[in-house]
């Protein structure tokens, strides 16, 4: 407020001193411009009995186009895209700002839109009946300076006259204003007309700053916000699976904030940025060309960049003078959808998402109905005219374009002013209109018995209008208009691709949609095939490093983003069974994964088999001992009657014969899946056999040492140890191991497990011992009798028999207990199914050893040497 007071009051003190210097005869070089250009310049003065009037030359501009009416709707938009740079000397008053460069044509499309939307209105019986609006359209140049000129002028009323007496003119006061495109002037101009409450209704402003109601109160917007199309933006990006971008974009409020928010959003969807680089069109020629060079020299494929058309030519014209890398170009609406921005086919493929397409009825119509004279009363038709056809309208200036012969025709001439066929911005521009319509109307008209009246001599101020838009609620032509509480619309965007057609042009095709109103997840919807950059059909690759197949983890590179990563194979037992798993897990006890690494399957389940070579080979020998102690069994009781078998006590043989054909058959138990019954059957069955095995083996031993006791003179210890004894002696030897392994399996017996520890890979299907007590009392019980029956037999050993089987036994025990002794760590150290291996050796070769020393050489004696299996021969008392 202060600043636009201080204005005003500044530019009445210049024309105080201009009026003094006209009638003093001193202001020479006063004039007046033609009307061929947009701004006035120098002073005029003139004076009128009733009052003074002072034109303020010097610092008003005049609209591009204009019409008075009963309520003034005011339009901002950069018809040219440049103005003049003014530089200040200090010595004299600097010019006024001037536009530049040609006409945009499509800018010039917009605001003949605001004039088609009034006079379509006021044709209407039903909106604003018997009220006239009127306009004043501004060019704004695409600069700052002139916007916030014509806010200002806006401001303070459409007359460019200040009255100096009691005749205050009160017409031509803006109640709203369309406008502008940019984002910063759109800032630029709300700062300015907010405070006083007159509404601003932007058709092409998305920045997301332009939301906060407390810094612009009077902002709305039909264009949705930055903010949807930043979270599109990375969505889409996300749904091609880019993870490596760079980023571009306009160091202004549009592209600084634009750009923020996307990064923002891309972050939360894991995308990286290799670069992010700012510029602007009034930028040095070297930092366009850096930029240009950072997008040569990158190695993402795909390029997002957020900045309007006049700004994102400049670099693209840059990129055309030397050839880069193919590079996938991400749009934002602001440029993707412009027809100018086609003619740089290098970005053809390019995607992004634009305003969605609309149909104004008769739009077409009125754009081309421009005749000579409309076109001559308007300096800037007149430019537009005179740049499409290249020849110069009326007397003007000398220059090298002939003069025009009437012939031109509007329709002949391809210019984004006259293509129609994607209304996108235009229908924002439209909907502008027709909210500011619809506010004044709910302002001031009122519906008496469906009848719509309008009382044109009703005063309203900008202030209602500013709050009738907030509630404004209306569909035109099919499209929605209504506003939130931050005076946005609802977002909803097309995605458009840049396709090359056959002709070689390039055109933008609809292939998806996206509406922010829809649940999430659903918003993003592609319905068609997309063109790629150079024409491909195949997603282009735009990532720092590829992707960890199932089976490794990512693992970051030092000092780079999150996307730049090793892919590491994942450690022993553990896996990954996504794509870019960032860990990988271990699997479940009873699951090992697989050679890649990407999926747990069970564990191979191991136990000494019957199927397999060392089950088979151990139940063979298992077999071939009880077979051939059953052969012995058999020799032995064919020849029961010879000497050498009576001699060496043939009960107790026949019962070792017995007791051996059970340890080698027990063997057999422990081969096979265990199972309960296995179990306990194999460690029980062995420890009693044994023990049956050892008492027989004791008992011989004792039956030697009495028998040669025996024949000392004055003794008979034989009644002794008879064979009644000598059962007894046998039964209560295994009746002990049969208490103990009866307790160990009351008490804790052995069970099937499965060992998970030996080996990671797989399952070791085991027999527990329960109780490690019971298992250890079995055998040391078994070792007891053993180093008992060794010890005997070791005193036995010299007796003078011809045939002395205490030898025998000796050599029995002393393989036995050396088997025995080597087991306990062999057990002990064995790995999985060896552990039972062992077990079953020690069985064997304890049983071998046995029936190898005891009944070996009594059978080779009768099979092979008869003749010493005699009475007489036994006899003998030299040694055998």
């Amino acid at each position: 407020m202060a600043a636009l007071f201080i204005g005003l009051i500044l530019s009445l003190g210049l024309c105080e001193l201009n009026s003094a210097l006209a009638l003093n005869g001193s202001g020479d070089g006063v004039k007046q411009r033609a009307g061929l250009t947009q701004e006035r310049t120098g002073v005029g003065v003139s004076t009128e009995a009733s009052s003074v009037k002072c034109k303020l030359q010097g610092t008003t501009r005049l609209p591009a186009f204009s019409m008075d009416g009963d309520y003034v709707i005011g339009g901002v938009l950069p018809i040219h895209l440049y103005w003049h740079t003014v530089k200040h000397n200090y010595t004299t008053v600097p010019e006024p700002i001037r536009c530049s460069g040609s006409i945009k044509s499509r800018q010039l499309r917009f605001s003949r839109t605001i004039i088609f939307a009034i006079e379509e209105i006021n044709n209407s019986t039903e909106l604003l009946p018997g009220i006239k609006l009127g306009y004043q359209i501004y060019d704004s140049c695409a600069a700052v300076p002139v916007t916030v000129h014509v806010a200002f002028q806006l401001s303070s009323g459409l007359d460019p006259v200040f009255y100096k007496g009691d005749n205050c003119s009160q017409s031509g006061t803006v109640i709203a204003i369309v406008g502008d495109s940019g984002s910063t002037r759109s800032i630029s101009m709300s700062r300015i007309i907010g405070p006083f409450n007159i509404p601003q209704v932007s058709y092409f402003a998305t920045c997301a700053c332009l939301s906060d109601k407390q810094q612009y109160p009077t902002f709305f917007r039909t264009i949705p916000s930055d903010q949807f199309q930043a979270d599109a933006l990375a969505k889409l990006v996300k749904h091609f699976g880019w993870t490596w971008i760079g980023a571009i974009r306009s160091d202004s409020d549009y592209g600084n904030n634009g750009m923020a928010s996307f990064l923002d959003a891309a972050h939360k969807e894991g995308i990286c940025v290799e670069y992010s680089e700012s510029f602007y069109r009034t930028h040095p020629r070297s930092r366009i060309q850096r930029v240009a060079d950072i997008i040569r020299r990158s190695t993402a494929v795909v390029v997002v960049a957020f900045a309007p058309p006049g700004d994102l030519s400049i670099l693209l014209e840059e990129l055309s003078l030397k050839p880069s890398p193919p590079r996938q170009w991400i749009g934002t609406e602001s440029w993707v959808t412009d027809p100018d921005m086609l003619r740089f086919s290098f970005c053809a493929g390019t995607i992004g998402f634009g305003i969605e397409q609309s149909v104004i009825p008769g739009l077409r119509d009125f754009l081309l109905d421009l005749s000579p004279s409309k076109v001559a009363a308007s300096p800037v038709l007149t430019e537009f005219w005179e740049d499409e056809f290249n020849c110069r309208l009326g007397q003007r200036s000398a220059t090298e374009k002939s003069a025009c012969d009437g012939t031109e025709d509007i329709e002949t001439i391809q210019s984004p002013y006259t293509d129609t066929s994607q209304l996108r911005i235009t229908n924002m521009v439209y909907k502008a209109v027709y909210a500011i319509a619809h506010a004044i109307h709910n302002a001031m008209c009122q519906e008496t018995h469906s009848i719509t009246q309008c009382d044109k001599f009703t005063s309203i101020e900008s202030k209602q209008v500013l709050t009738q838009l907030k509630n404004v609620n209306f569909s035109q032509n099919g499209y929605d208009v209504s506003f939130d509480a931050n005076g946005d619309p609802v977002a909803t965007y097309e995605l458009v691709n840049w396709q090359t057609t056959e002709t070689g042009y390039i055109e933008m095709v609809t292939v998806g949609h996206y509406d922010a109103s829809l649940p999430v997840g659903q918003e993003f919807q592609i319905n068609r095939n997309l063109t790629w950059v150079e024409g491909g059909t195949k997603v282009p690759v735009s990532v720092c490093s590829d992707s960890c197949p199932p089976g490794t983890r990512k693992v970051l590179q030092k000092g780079k983003p999150i996307c730049c990563y090793d892919c590491i194979p994942c450690p022993e037992g553990e896996i990954s069974n996504a794509t870019d798993s960032p860990d990988c897990f271990h699997c479940s006890k009873e699951f090992w994964p697989n050679a890649k690494r990407d999926t747990c399957l069970p564990k191979p389940v191991e136990f000494l088999s019957f199927n397999e070579a060392l089950g088979i080979i151990l139940a063979a020998f298992s077999v071939g001992g009880a077979c051939l102690t059953i052969i012995t069994a058999a020799v032995f009781h064919l020849h029961r009657t010879s000497p050498i078998v009576r001699a060496n006590n043939s009960e107790l043989s026949f019962l070792l014969l017995f007791s051996l054909t059970l340890c080698f058959l027990c063997s057999l138990t422990f081969i096979g899946e265990p199972s309960e019954w296995s179990c306990k059957l194999r460690h029980t069955a062995f420890g009693i056999t044994f023990v049956l095995c050892m008492s027989c083996v004791l008992g011989k031993t004792i039956v030697v040492l009495m028998a040669f006791k025996a024949t000392l003179p004055g003794r008979n210890v034989m009644k002794w140890f008879g064979p009644p004894q000598q059962r007894m002696t046998v039964v209560s030897f295994t009746f002990i191991q049969v208490v103990i392994c009866t307790l160990w399996l009351v008490l804790s017996p052995p069970f099937p497990k499965k060992n998970l520890t030996t080996y990671k890979e797989r399952i070791i299907l085991e027999c527990a011992l329960g109780s490690a007590i019971g298992f250890w009392a079995v055998l040391g019980y078994i070792g007891l009798l053993a180093v008992f029956c060794f010890v005997l037999a070791v005193l036995a050993r010299k007796l003078p028999d011809n045939f002395n089987e205490a030898k025998l036994i000796t050599f029995s025990m002393l393989i036995f207990c050396a088997v025995w002794v080597t087991f306990i760590p062999a057990y002990v150290s064995s790995p999985g199914k060896f552990t039972v291996a062992v077990e079953i050796f020690a069985i064997l070769a304890s049983s071998f050893g046995l029936i190898l020393c005891i009944f070996a050489p009594k059978c080779f004696i009768i099979l092979f040497k008869p003749e010493k299996n005699t009475k007489k021969h036994l006899m003998n008392k030299s040694q055998f």
